[in-house]
């Protein structure tokens, strides 16, 4: 388990290295759960140490929330003052994830087709 975690860990490191010097609009933690995708994929397999941990991860992601929605809560008239905007940024996000999720999709199976 601590061989898992310490991979995480590393894969984290390299990513805030990168984001600091390479990729700076990109959070750290992002780039690397990126890089750690990509070593699973051409490793074939999740190491037993990564899966237990992520698995320990994944049930304790519940309580990651709750600073967020503090903050919810301590500028809440803030939010009312923005509810239009907010409303109108949330709808229009969700719209065009619909749409280039379904292009992405469209193109893929397009691609599948093709190969087949």
């Amino acid at each position: 388990m601590i061989d898992g975690l310490v991979r995480i860990l590393v894969f984290q490191g390299i990513g805030e290295i990168a984001a600091k010097f390479v990729f700076p609009l990109v959070p750290g933690p992002v780039i690397g759960l990126v890089l750690l995708l990509a070593f699973l994929a051409w490793r074939g397999a999740v190491p037993e140490g990564v899966e237990l941990v992520s698995g320990a991860f994944m049930r304790y992601l519940g309580v990651l929330f709750v600073p967020a929605a503090v903050g919810v809560v301590m500028y809440w008239p803030r939010l009312e003052q923005h509810a239009l905007a907010i409303a109108v940024a949330l709808v229009g996000s969700v719209l065009a994830t619909i749409a280039v999720s379904a292009l992405v999709a469209k193109l893929a199976g397009r691609k599948d087709a093709d190969a087949a």
